[in-house]
């Protein structure tokens, strides 16, 4: 957006909070964010302005009335927050001011110098060999079973193999599988935003993976989506198996997608290839290949 468009061309430095906050959000839209962001970027902004003296113009807020409104977020609110959060909070005030500054509304970052407060989430669940061994055997027996059913298997060994997510997955078109390619058979993993663009891959598909997936389209006929249900559906689909397989975990994408990945991990998968497999940026992969490392290593310990 060009600076003549830009909504940040009625502010100056004078402009309260609220109707800064709003040509932001305007600002976001335009620039192609999710709505779920952007609501949760104003909400965050809201509650500074709801802190601040309403006449407050946005060049004379200060380092110090955001870090006020942060220690009082932590302990004078009477509303946890949790370091997630305020993590997330610290981001949307710094994102905000720095738009403000850049587009030269007020003269002085007042965010610049806020401490981000980064925060790892735990380590996500994942499944051992010997449990994916199970889980694998549980879902193949419906292949055989009196009514032969491929899904189940088809669906977790694709899950397993790939490690893609959820959404992926409940996208995946039936043009988007290639059994003929040159190299072997492969997944087109494909957005259909162009802003997402640079998470699509092509990743190789397992022989094994084929026998089943060529039995589930006879059985199931798919016209355009591979798997036509509700993401709660599929959800119900893998909790199934895994209970059947005797697991003492939740089986779910997420797991499927993080034991794909410590898996390939383990047999030293180059790691640029592994996080383009992935699909996820090169900011991403600093705080995921730490966790592959930690799970790695405990994996180690435990055995």
């Amino acid at each position: 957006m060009s600076s003549e468009t830009s909504p940040s061309i009625h502010i100056t430095s004078q402009t309260p909070l609220l109707p800064a906050i709003r040509s932001w959000e305007i600002y976001l839209l335009d620039q192609g964010k999710s709505p779920y962001t952007v609501r949760a970027f104003q909400n965050d902004l809201q509650l500074l302005a709801g802190y601040l003296p309403p006449d407050r113009p946005v060049g004379a807020i200060s380092t110090r009335d955001i870090n006020n409104f942060l220690n009082w977020l932590q302990q004078g609110r009477g509303v946890p927050c949790s370091p997630k959060s305020l993590s997330r909070r610290i981001t949307s005030i710094k994102s905000f001011f720095r738009w403000l500054h850049q587009s030269g509304r007020i003269l002085v970052d007042p965010a610049e110098k806020v401490v981000q407060q980064s925060v790892i989430s735990p380590l996500p669940t994942v499944l051992t060999d010997e449990e994916v061994e199970k889980a694998l055997e549980t879902a193949n027996a419906y292949r055989s079973a009196k009514k032969p059913d491929a899904r189940p298997y088809t669906l977790l060994l694709l899950l397993l193999s790939t490690g893609i997510k959820k959404g992926e997955c409940l996208a995946i078109h039936t043009n988007h599988i290639d059994l003929e390619a040159p190299g072997g058979p492969i997944l087109f993993v494909r957005y259909a935003s162009p802003r997402n663009r640079y998470k699509e891959r092509k990743i190789p598909l397992p022989e094994e993976w084929v026998a089943s997936y060529r039995e589930y389209l006879a059985q199931y006929q798919p016209k355009d989506v591979i798997f036509p249900w509700s993401p709660r559906r599929l959800e119900y689909l893998l909790e199934d198996i895994g209970e059947e397989a005797g697991l003492h975990k939740h089986l779910s994408f997420d797991m499927c997608r993080w034991t794909c990945a410590l898996r390939d991990w383990n047999a030293d998968m180059n790691r640029e290839h592994l996080r383009q497999k992935l699909g996820i940026s090169k900011i991403q992969w600093r705080e995921i290949s730490l966790k592959l490392k930690q799970l790695s290593q405990k994996d180690e310990k435990d055995n």
